[in-house]
């Protein structure tokens, strides 16, 4: 029993270890770009389906140039709007703020009113608005 707490207390050191090891590379990794973004292309947004938006294209950093991220439909969010990519100069750089959905100060949301299913009770009748044959002296041996 001994021997199988040593081998498990190794193995969970040997994760801890690694794990320590590899959180260097999950952090931002921050770099100035100091060539302006060309001016936005122009792009002709398609007819658009119900419960989508347009996301315009955008200049994006390819590492050494600027390249053209062409606009796409993306699935609506009630109560935000799409806030497309820009690029923000500050001093001699430039930095890229990504699209975002930003929430709608005049969203109103629409509440669908269902329409009141009406409640049938079993002696109200059959189809023609007869009373049930029980009433009116159908279905009973003894009345006749």
């Amino acid at each position: 029993m001994k021997s199988a707490n040593a081998v498990r207390s190794l193995l969970l050191s040997i994760l801890i270890a690694a794990g320590t090891a590899a959180a260097p590379a999950l952090a931002q990794v921050n770099f100035n770009i100091s060539i302006a973004p060309p001016a936005p292309r122009y792009e002709a947004a398609p007819v658009i389906a119900p419960g989508y938006v347009w996301a315009p294209g955008y200049w994006a950093w390819n590492g050494d140039r600027h390249i053209w991220i062409r606009g796409r439909t993306i699935v609506q969010r009630p109560g935000y709007r799409w806030e497309p990519d820009r690029w923000e100069q500050r001093d001699l750089v430039y930095y890229r703020h990504p699209g975002r959905w930003e929430r709608d100060a005049d969203y109103k949301n629409v509440k669908v009113k269902e329409e009141k299913k009406l409640k049938h009770r079993e002696d109200d009748g059959d189809e023609h608005g007869r009373g049930s044959g029980a009433k009116h002296g159908r279905g009973d041996k003894n009345d006749h």
